[in-house]
């Protein structure tokens, strides 16, 4: 069995999907040993206690970064935790967090980069006119949305499309997508070449 530890610092819906995929088993022999928020009134707290699952708050406020990552980092490595998934947390790692954990932090991003990084993707992408946006999920380095690509599903941007409807059906994507790259992650049977993620065959 697997041990997740998601971070979060909003509504969490990426946090639910995984959770709810754990529970009908789509994402198989895995289960999440903590949540932790850096914001105490985040939704996806209280939606992970709702659960019963170990939520922590860890605040980030009036923190110097690695020192709120060490905090982190220690509570991830108490909770034995095998992969870290950002499921909307609105902190940079510091190179230092990404180090503790090579190859084990997902990153989850509302566009197919390298379009778009950063804040408001979704709304970068419409304002550009793309006809076709989507989603990436991404091994996390120490650079800003950028780590090798593990999963990207496509969205058509339809003519009558606004940033919230554009933002919604890319969500939809976001959490198959994360399902199946924290499957990928988890069985193994990879490996990267350069920056792409290459699929090998079980024996």
């Amino acid at each position: 069995m697997k041990s997740l530890g998601i971070l979060l610092s909003g509504r969490g819906s990426n946090f639910v999907a995984i959770a709810d995929s754990i529970a009908a088993g789509r994402i198989k022999n895995a289960g999440i040993a903590v949540v932790i928020s850096n914001r105490a009134d985040a939704p996806g707290g209280a939606a992970a206690r709702q659960r019963g699952l170990n939520t922590l708050v860890i605040p980030s406020k009036g923190k110097a970064r690695e020192e709120h990552d060490r905090e982190v980092v220690a509570a991830l490595q108490q909770h034995k935790v095998d992969l870290i998934c950002l499921a909307g947390y609105m902190r940079l790692l510091s190179p230092w967090f990404v180090r503790q954990f090579p190859r084990q932090i997902l990153n989850i991003h509302p566009s197919l980069l390298p379009a778009f990084p950063g804040l408001e993707a979704q709304e970068q992408a419409f304002a550009y006119g793309v006809k076709v946006s989507g989603c990436t999920v991404h091994f996390v380095d120490d650079e800003l949305d950028h780590g090798p690509i593990i999963v990207q599903k496509a969205a058509p941007v339809l003519d009558d499309d606004d940033e919230h409807s554009l933002a919604a059906r890319i969500l939809e994507r976001e959490h198959a997508a994360y399902t199946e790259a924290i499957n990928i992650v988890l069985e193994g049977q990879f490996k990267i070449v350069g920056r792409r993620l290459v699929r090998e065959s079980p024996l």
